[in-house]
């Protein structure tokens, strides 16, 4: 063949065919815009997570530092700094803890950082300068507040603090302030290099000699990157002449930040295939769309391609019409999909975040991924939905052109006596199965969004509001001394039990129904393990606290354990509920010894029970064991108790919760207190949240499958109009080919309505329950309601469309629409 020039000839093609079909043209922008969307707002939520949670995480692990050297003096300091492998390295200098009353509640740390340091641990002065005098400072604005200073440069701000066991004063003035987190329960203030080294001038810290931080130094350490961080902290530890032996007295202590070791996580095979399966569904929920647009396109120009045949253009040149036009589509739908996707996304992604145990501030990701990532995605789709619509339109002959209709001609017909009749339903019917795949299409597609709406409420629905309050608490209150609640500081002396005081006012409180104490031993004891004495974790409880125990081997008979005789192991668990029995002790019925500061005492192991945050001292320790209050305070000579639960009337919650909340802000301080109603109001949160993500995402597949659906039934009318006028010329009234076309649009929704039935039930079981029935909240229970109440809505809109397509698309005459036929 001669090699002609045409391409002027076929991009006029493309634009003029492109103007004629303007509606086509709306319908598929909105279209690849819908999808653009989807991928944009996945995309832009899922790199928001991952950046959120990375920034949450190196918060709470103390910075963005690959690692840390701990407890260094300033000869070590000096003597590792200059490793090969290091990078970049921040000094911090621990001073104390401040003293002041107002941090009872919120760990406050007095440290000297330099510019590195502070850089790292995200603590860079936002307003104002760093400190250079030595009565200079800067610190978060929640330290701030919790002291009463405005946030403004030049503010005066009193610090008690402690030198090797000095207590000391000094006033000190604000240069400048950063944004703090209220969510953590710990604050900092920093002071200058002067302060430094006026105040720890003479001081030699030696951290494994008293465990006094004091004048001990942390570097903060950057490699090149973050391969290897373990093994390259630990080649700077040992090339520098040091040990990595605890037991060696040139130990060096070490920390990894987990915040970068947590992205070497491994996926599951049945988390990969749920991923891919999601991708999958997404993928085709806009193939569906789009190939339905430009199938609909093909069949109304049809007879333009035949005619373009006869004049010499090649099947090649007629497809690179048909994805010529899809391209400039895309040029419009895709960065309005980008845009509107982007913002929803960022919309969504504070919802999102609160789902997670994380609740810090969301950091929002502009990563050139998520946007090559959408267009992407969205131009493979485009291309994929091109691809057959292009073939159909290349492979037919001019004068197949002409009578063409999008049905094949090959299927076998079986002939059939009628006896009366012919009945609009039945013609309905056999109208479905002459394309059986464009069928298949329509209902598939407008499954898709009823099976994602009904997964959405399924795992709502399983989000088990009992199993999250009693995680954290089993009572309705649980009330304590500040420090119990605060991991930080920690339940370590006698000065932390809860006051008597606060147990006798809310024990008089009207709906007050049962409560009790749960003791502590304070004091050192040990209990003997395979002739080994191990720290003894010793706990008292009372009749109430000791009836709500979760025992999980072993059988507890509460008269028999009170006798005095039997004593009850506590094991702890992970994220998921799962108990560590590796951790366990003692066998059932085994005798075990402890000893305590009134001697050695021999118990016999009743049961073992499930130790939370609700029964155990929180600062720290993974085991325990229990033994009645009145057996316990005759072993301990100083019973210390740790904290008081109690339930209260139903109707006096409400009551309660707000004596509670203004007796440990304005009576006692030093109390603080959780209680089931502010855990039910993070779950509710947690699952309007769920409802409201999961809820814009369903109407965005909605939205698709309904214009799918018209699309469908706008496909059916174009390419069957000769056929209608056929029908009309030899009798047929406009009120039964609607009610034909109507008949056609209920088969549609009934096939809906039992393939997402099936499969929604198939999906619901082995996709969802294997993606979140592992989550320690969640009990896996089907729900239907969702699709049965979206069922009637679905058999309304399959006769509203079909009666208002029609009409709008029909109105030529029976002769004008016969004529085509010639």
């Amino acid at each position: 063949m001669i090699k002609v020039a045409n391409h002027k000839v076929i991009n006029r093609l493309v634009f003029k065919s492109f103007k004629a079909n303007r509606t086509r043209n709306w319908i598929a922008i909105i279209a690849i815009a819908l999808t653009t969307i989807l991928f944009t707002t996945l995309f832009t939520i899922s790199y928001g997570l991952v950046n959120t949670f990375q920034t949450e995480t190196m918060r709470q692990s103390g910075g963005g530092a690959h690692a840390s050297l701990k407890y260094l003096s300033e000869e070590q300091y000096q003597k590792l700094k200059n490793h090969p492998l290091i990078k970049d390295i921040g000094r911090t200098i621990f001073v104390n803890m401040a003293d002041n009353k107002e941090f009872l509640k919120r760990h406050t740390e007095i440290a000297y950082a330099d510019s590195v340091a502070m850089k790292l641990g995200f603590n860079t002065p936002t307003t104002g300068e760093i400190p250079i005098e030595p009565n200079e400072i800067i610190a978060d604005t929640v330290t701030l507040d919790l002291l009463g200073v405005p946030h403004k440069i030049e503010e005066k701000v009193t610090l008690e603090y402690s030198i090797k066991g000095e207590k000391r004063s000094r006033d000190f003035v604000v240069t400048g302030f950063y944004e703090g987190d209220p969510t953590f329960a710990a604050g900092l203030v920093f002071v200058s290099r002067s302060f430094i080294d006026a105040e720890l001038a003479n001081i030699e810290p030696n951290y494994y000699k008293n465990f006094d931080l004091t004048g001990t130094i942390r570097a903060d350490i950057m490699f090149r990157n973050s391969l290897n961080i373990e093994q390259n902290i630990q080649k700077v530890i040992t090339d520098s002449g040091y040990s990595l032996i605890e037991s060696d007295a040139n130990y060096i202590a070490y920390g990894v930040n987990w915040a970068y070791m947590s992205t070497n996580f491994g996926w599951d095979a049945q988390t990969i295939i749920s991923f891919m399966i999601g991708a999958i569904l997404i993928i085709l929920t806009g193939y569906l769309i789009i190939y339905n647009i430009f199938q609909i396109s093909v069949i109304k120009d049809i007879r333009f391609y035949g005619l373009l045949k006869t004049i010499g253009t090649t099947p090649k040149q007629i497809k690179r019409i048909i994805s010529r036009q899809a391209f400039i589509l895309s040029i419009i739908g895709i960065p309005l999909g980008i845009i509107i996707g982007y913002v929803l996304g960022n919309t969504l992604l504070p919802l999102v975040v609160n789902i997670s145990s994380y609740g810090g501030k969301t950091s929002a990701s502009a990563s050139p991924m998520i946007f090559i990532g959408s267009i992407v995605f969205s131009l493979i789709t485009v291309y994929i939905s091109c691809r057959k619509p292009g073939k159909i339109a290349a492979s037919v002959s001019p004068v197949e052109a002409v009578r063409f209709s999008g049905v094949s001609l090959r299927t076998k017909r079986i002939m059939k006596k009628s006896t009366d009749g012919g009945k609009l339903y039945k013609m309905a019917l056999s109208n479905l199965g002459r394309n059986r795949k464009r069928t298949i299409i329509v209902v598939i597609s407008m499954s898709l969004s009823l099976i994602l709406l009904n997964s959405i409420f399924t795992i709502s629905k399983g989000l088990d509001m009992d199993k999250f309050v009693s995680n954290f608490v089993k009572t309705d209150f649980l009330i304590g001394h500040a420090n119990y609640f605060n991991t930080l500081n920690g339940f370590r002396f006698e000065e932390d039990a809860i006051s008597e005081s606060f147990i006798k006012e809310v024990s008089a409180k009207e709906g007050f129904k049962d409560g009790g104490r749960l003791y502590y031993n304070i004091h050192e004891g040990t209990i003997l393990d395979n002739n080994k004495e191990e720290l003894l974790q010793l706990f008292g409880l009372e009749d109430f606290p000791l009836n709500q125990l979760e025992i999980v081997e072993g059988e507890f008979h509460i008269a028999k354990f009170k006798s005095g005789k039997y004593i009850i192991e506590g094991l702890s668990d992970d994220d998921n509920g799962n108990i560590y029995w590796n951790k366990s002790h003692y066998d059932i019925g085994e005798k075990v010894k402890i000893t305590t500061e009134s001697g050695v005492h021999e118990y016999e192991v009743m049961a073992k029970t499930r130790m939370g945050l609700n029964n155990h001292v929180r600062s720290w320790g993974d085991y325990g064991f229990y033994l009645p209050a009145k057996e316990f305070t005759s072993i301990v000579l100083n019973p210390t108790v740790m904290s008081y639960q109690f339930n209260v009337e139903e109707i006096y919650l409400s009551d309660m919760n707000a004596f509670v909340k203004s007796y440990t802000e304005n009576v006692e301080p030093a109390m603080d207190y959780e209680s089931k109603d502010l855990f039910v109001g993070e779950f509710k949160k947690m699952q309007n949240t769920l409802l409201t993500v999961g809820g814009v995402l369903s109407l965005i597949i909605g939205l698709i499958g309904i214009l799918n659906f018209i699309n469908s039934i706008l496909t059916s009318i174009i390419a069957r109009r000769q056929e209608f006028a056929m029908l009309q010329s030899i009798g047929m009234t406009d009120k039964q080919l609607n009610k034909l076309l109507i008949f056609e649009s209920l088969f549609y929704a009934l096939a809906t309505i039992v393939i997402s039935l099936t499969f929604g039930v198939l999906f619901s079981y082995f996709i969802i329950n294997g993606i979140v029935s592992n989550l320690w909240f969640f009990s896996y229970s089907f729900v239907i309601s969702p699709l049965l109440l979206s069922y009637p809505v679905l058999l309304i809109v399959s006769v509203i469309i079909p009666f208002v397509v029609y009409h709008g698309v029909n109105k030529h005459t029976i002769v004008e629409r016969l004529r085509e036929l010639d």
